[in-house]
């Protein structure tokens, strides 16, 4: 826990400014990089949320340092932004984009067997129930 307030306080230069801000932090560590999701507040009380990806480096002379890269997201575009990632995420797990319209059918091929269209599909019509009140 300690550890995380030393790279917390590295990241964002631990000023009062900053901790009156901060509202709530998630932090997540995944191997060699740590992310913190920041919930923090304008000055008027608007949310917005902050995402750091902090790596530990070791520059000249042997310093340690944090490289660190920052996305500002605002509520507005939380949606867009959840669906896009959603979407990435699917397209990597499955390898294909499931948001993607299909492809439209073509009486050129051959249906599959689980598609195929059977005459017990349809209602069994008699031509002399046609006449019949």
């Amino acid at each position: 826990m300690e550890e995380e307030a030393e790279l917390k306080e590295v990241i964002n230069g631990h000023d009062d400014k900053n901790v009156k801000e901060e509202i709530f932090t998630k932090v997540v560590r995944a191997g060699k990089r740590t992310y913190f999701f920041d919930v923090k507040a304008t000055r008027k009380d608007d949310y917005y949320l902050t995402i750091t990806e902090s790596k530990k480096r070791l520059g000249k002379e042997g310093k340690v340092f944090y490289e660190k890269h920052k996305i500002f997201l605002y509520k507005e575009d939380f949606e867009k932004f959840t669906d896009g990632l959603r979407d990435a995420v699917v397209y990597i797990e499955n390898g294909k984009d499931e948001t993607a319209a299909p492809e439209p059918f073509s009486m050129d091929e051959p249906l599959e067997e689980s598609n195929a269209l059977t005459a017990e599909v349809f209602t069994n019509v008699e031509f002399e129930d046609l006449g019949k009140k």
